[in-house]
């Protein structure tokens, strides 16, 4: 029987998009090649990053990645090999980092940020959902005094910012040492749980009627004219009225519909542990020259770091996870970090920071909801909501001012 809607990817923008056409009363089912339970979305910090914060293209990012990499502390690097995309890839994020598309997407960021913020809440306490969401602020840590100095330059209203001293911020932070410079407390941004946030929403979504198909790799899509007509997957074949495409950074599928998005996957690490609650971050924490966040959860601490292009591979380095302990090492007094979980995955990077969302430019019932690279969690309810719009009113992009806006599909 054919299905109404098929979303095919089961992390956070996925499920949200799941999410969102169920409150409208559509039938959904979602297909995942995994369990849900391993994905980039389960080893995300939780940041919910959107206000104040800068994106990844922003002015001075590549001289002062460069300078980092000769101290030994860039958290990017990029592999020498030989891919035509990634190297467009590189030479549209040095276009895109420019100080007037920063005023944009900032602009941008915090739009689609406090709708975000305003769905988790209804989450929270209309729908009963608990995934240790906390609206207590983002904590960003300089190391550098030039980079505090010009960021506390700017913090001229106290409702969105306060600037702390090294005293106050290891008030915060209670494992950092006197190389800290100071902090300024990000105060309209957030953090939850990703792993929870991904159960409670999987079950959620399951109590409601929405159909998973786990462990199930969607493998080609079929076309007949302006239409997807099917999807092959490992176990069976699929009719649906309306297709979703939400992979990630595995642009596979995307590329039999002869999509060529400018979109790279970026792989990053995660290192979960336990710790003593009073050294504990009292806040989620970025330390903002290193590129290191650190989130508080319930029973554990998350932290993560590390962002390289131009590698497929899909395991653990070692030497990656090493560098993270190092350079967190040079500004904390030691700690004991117990029962360590390590984790790697691959975020769908754009270089100027916009979501790859809406239809298919050549078929019309095929829609693209990615490109979020770290960003998913801080985004996903305000990308399902879009998603949702384009699909159950608009009916096509150019009549949505949020795909007009924020997509990368009219950004140039």
């Amino acid at each position: 029987m054919k299905k109404d809607i098929i979303v095919v990817g089961g992390g956070c923008i996925g499920l949200m998009s799941a999410y969102c056409l169920l409150k409208s009363g559509r039938s959904v089912t979602v297909i995942e090649k995994d369990d849900i339970t391993n994905g980039t979305s389960f080893g995300n910090a939780g940041l919910l990053s959107a206000f104040k914060k800068a994106p990844l293209s922003v002015p001075g990012a590549i001289p002062d990645t460069l300078k980092l990499m000769l101290k030994g502390e860039s958290p990017a690097s990029v592999h020498p090999v030989f891919d035509l995309n990634l190297f467009k890839w590189l030479i549209k994020f040095a276009a895109s980092s420019t100080q007037a598309r920063l005023k944009r997407t900032l602009a941008l960021f915090e739009r689609y940020g406090r709708i975000s913020l305003d769905m988790y809440e209804n989450m929270v306490k209309e729908d009963e959902m608990d995934f240790h969401f906390c609206k207590d602020g983002l904590l960003m840590i300089y190391t550098e005094e030039k980079t505090f100095d010009e960021k506390a330059a700017h913090c001229n209203n106290p409702d969105a910012y306060e600037i702390l001293s090294k005293e106050k911020t290891k008030e915060y932070m209670p494992i950092l040492n006197d190389k800290v410079i100071g902090s300024i407390l990000l105060k309209e941004n957030g953090h939850i749980d990703p792993g929870e946030f991904m159960l409670e929403l999987k079950k959620f979504l399951e109590n409601k009627g929405v159909e998973f198909l786990l462990n199930e790799e969607v493998t080609r899509l079929e076309f007949e004219g302006s239409k997807v007509s099917k999807i092959i997957t490992s176990k069976d074949e699929y009719e649906a009225e309306t297709f979703i495409l939400s992979t990630g950074a595995d642009a596979t599928l995307a590329k039999q519909a002869k999509n060529k998005f400018l979109m790279t996957p970026a792989k990053g690490y995660s290192i979960t542990f336990k710790m003593d609650d009073s050294l504990k971050p009292k806040t989620s924490s970025l330390f903002a020259d290193l590129f290191i966040a650190m989130t508080p959860r319930r029973d554990t601490v998350r932290m993560t770091s590390k962002l390289e292009l131009g590698t497929t591979n899909p395991e653990i380095v070692r030497k990656q996870i090493d560098s993270i302990h190092k350079n967190l090492g040079q500004y904390t007094n030691d700690f004991v970090k117990e029962e360590m979980v390590e984790w790697t995955g691959f975020r769908p990077l754009t270089p100027n920071d916009m979501p790859i969302i809406g239809y298919d430019e050549r078929y019309d019932n095929l829609v693209h909801a990615t490109g979020l690279g770290w960003l998913g969690i801080t985004f996903a309810p305000a990308i399902g909501k879009i998603i949702n719009d384009v699909i159950t009113v608009d009916k096509k992009n150019s009549t949505n001012e949020d795909i007009l806006l924020f997509s990368a599909f009219y950004q140039g």
